[in-house]
């Protein structure tokens, strides 16, 4: 019998949000999640109802769950014919092949077959046969993708290709969510996409935010460290995010696109900070399965960004210039 669990509860604690004079917050569902918007200081209707037009418009433009949506004409055309897409679908896909190509295949946005292949994330879970893994990775290759500058379109050559961009639209529409509420006026903010967060400002007395990093053993929205962060996105990916369960084995969603099954790389998560949440979530992805030796030379490699690693031996690791301190003494800090 399966069991399958899908949290989409905030894998992140917002510690420390220091009191205001005026705090609110709007959540909707949206891109799959839901989606946590809070405006320090000034509270504006106007302001929320924008930001979410935005994540909206986002999401009919790139989820693979909206027909009409830019991925899925793609993905339709899968073989037979190149599709013109808006400028900004256009910029995401050109951004995830760039990390694709920077991480050696690890983060590869064509795994969309594969997706549906394993249907973690939807009401059908299941571990296919070798045979149908086999069948379906030779249409997981980011190198297959064909851009149009000039027309602004995507073509993936091969039939049954497929595009899934849900391991960094988020992060595109949570950089959007923040322009839009900074452009409102609105100074300090904190956007929350199901887990993927971005800080706008600083505190009210000055200080960074404090981002508590969930503990991926418990279900109940613990966390074993703090990140503190000044205008910069958190984002984690980890085995307990989707996943489902097998004859005592768990299946989770993050998979590698060389083996065609749920990524093995000895961690638990990963959690990236990064100036644009855009980048942050492809390099959550890339970094898990890349595992932590190649993961962390990369990280270490980009400007303003860090890690904090999670081992299923409950060793955790961070880059050089991650300001994380560990609270939960069940795991140890090397």
């Amino acid at each position: 019998m399966v069991k399958f669990i899908l949290s989409i509860c905030f894998f992140f604690s917002i510690l420390s949000l220091v009191s205001c004079t005026q705090e609110s917050s709007r959540t909707e569902f949206a891109l799959g999640t839901f989606c946590h918007i809070t405006l320090f200081e000034q509270e504006q209707d106007k302001v929320y109802n924008d930001v979410f037009a935005r994540i909206h418009e986002i999401e009919n433009l790139m989820s693979v769950n909206i027909s009409s949506s830019d991925v899925s004409r793609v993905n339709a055309a899968a073989g037979i014919e190149p599709v013109q897409v808006h400028e900004e679908t256009f910029a995401v896909i050109k951004l995830a092949l760039h990390y694709a190509k920077l991480s050696g295949g690890a983060f590869d946005p064509t795994v969309g077959s594969l997706v549906s292949l394993w249907g973690i994330g939807g009401g059908r879970p299941r571990v296919p046969f070798q045979e149908e893994i086999d069948e379906t990775l030779p249409l997981v290759n980011w190198q297959y993708v064909v851009l149009d500058e000039e027309t602004r379109s995507v073509f993936l050559t091969h039939h049954g290709m497929a595009l899934d961009l849900g391991a960094i639209a988020k992060g595109y529409a949570a950089d959007e969510a923040a322009a839009v509420i900074r452009n409102s006026g609105v100074e300090r903010a904190i956007i929350n996409l199901g887990g993927n967060i971005l800080t706008c400002g600083e505190r009210k007395d000055g200080k960074p935010w404090r981002v508590g990093v969930q503990n991926p053993n418990d279900d109940r929205n613990k966390y074993i460290g703090i990140l503190q962060v000044t205008e910069k996105s958190v984002v984690t990916s980890g085995v307990y995010e989707r996943f489902f369960e097998k004859d005592g084995r768990r299946y989770h969603h993050i998979f590698s696109p060389e083996s065609g099954y749920p990524a093995d790389s000895g961690l638990l998560s990963v959690t990236i900070t990064a100036p644009f949440s855009i980048d942050a979530d492809a390099l959550a992805t890339a970094v898990f399965v890349l595992g932590y030796e190649r993961g962390s030379a990369l990280i270490e490699s980009l400007a303003e960004t860090e890690a904090v690693f999670i081992f299923s031996d409950l060793c955790v690791k961070k880059t050089s210039g991650a300001d994380f301190s560990l609270t939960d003494k069940t795991f140890r800090l090397e």
